[in-house]
């Protein structure tokens, strides 16, 4: 796989994402991952956890297509809650690299959403991935 991340001169560089990903190889599509585990049973209401078993989902579904965290090249956020989210960042970014290890060069969005499906999900996670 070839990734090269996108950072126009002059610009400040963000912190823990990148602003664009140009990449080549076969495409790897992840649906939007929530807080549950694999029997679709949520294991705990906080928001940091939810986020850890998300990202373990997105882990798990990458595997299937024998990718991993240094495949991915744009991720989604989908949020219930942008306060608790801000408030919650640093524990947030600690389960983050806990999971998928420091991998930053991916291209990034985070939205707030008026509710998810699943009612008790609070947040969703969806992925894009390149491998060779």
């Amino acid at each position: 796989m070839s990734k090269q991340v996108l950072q126009p001169a002059g610009w400040a560089a963000p912190k823990g994402y990148a602003n664009g990903v140009a990449a080549s190889g076969r495409m790897v599509f992840v649906a939007g991952q929530i807080g549950w585990n694999s029997d679709s049973v949520f294991e705990s209401d906080d928001l940091v956890d939810q986020v850890r078993q998300a990202l373990l989902n997105v882990r798990a579904v990458l595997a299937e297509a024998g990718a991993g965290p240094q495949h991915i090249c744009r991720m989604t956020w989908y949020l219930t809650d942008k306060r608790d989210y801000l408030a919650r960042a640093a524990d947030i970014g600690r389960a983050y690299r806990e999971v998928l290890g420091r991998e930053f060069g991916i291209a990034m969005t985070a939205v707030q959403v008026a509710g998810l499906i699943e009612d008790r999900a609070k947040v969703e996670i969806e992925v894009s991935a390149v491998i060779a």
